[in-house]
């Protein structure tokens, strides 16, 4: 696994600047992503994207529906083969990303919001 403090500065610089091929390069072809964002844009997915191609669908119609995405990291927690980046999203909102790794590359992702919070990514 990389290093997480790497990593997470490296995430967050490539959705601050929207480029979406390189927040892409870190996840492996065959990942598996939820989140209930994913679940509020695309419905069919239940909340669950597979494959690096539909997790591309999924950010892209995201990066559409928020022209003013940025993220400001406030923590990073590491454990086995494990990152967990904490960020606060262009709305204030405190978010978790859970990242499970397989190598250098993501295998499996999970996106967490507060509990209450309306709409917590602002899609």
């Amino acid at each position: 696994m990389t290093n997480p403090s790497n990593f997470a500065a490296e995430w967050c610089e490539a959705w601050n600047a929207h480029d979406l091929e390189r927040v892409l390069a870190h996840f492996h072809d065959n990942v598996v992503f939820s989140s209930p964002v994913a679940a509020a844009i695309l419905p069919e997915t239940q909340g669950q994207v597979r494959g690096k191609e539909a997790l591309r669908a999924y950010w892209s119609e995201g990066l559409r529906r928020i022209p003013d995405l940025h993220f400001t990291v406030e923590q990073v927690f590491a454990g086995i083969d494990t990152v967990v980046i904490q960020y606060r999203n262009q709305k204030g909102v405190s978010v978790s990303e859970v990242l499970i790794f397989d190598g250098d590359k993501v295998r499996s992702g999970y996106g967490t919001y507060p509990v209450g919070v309306e709409n917590p990514a602002g899609a």
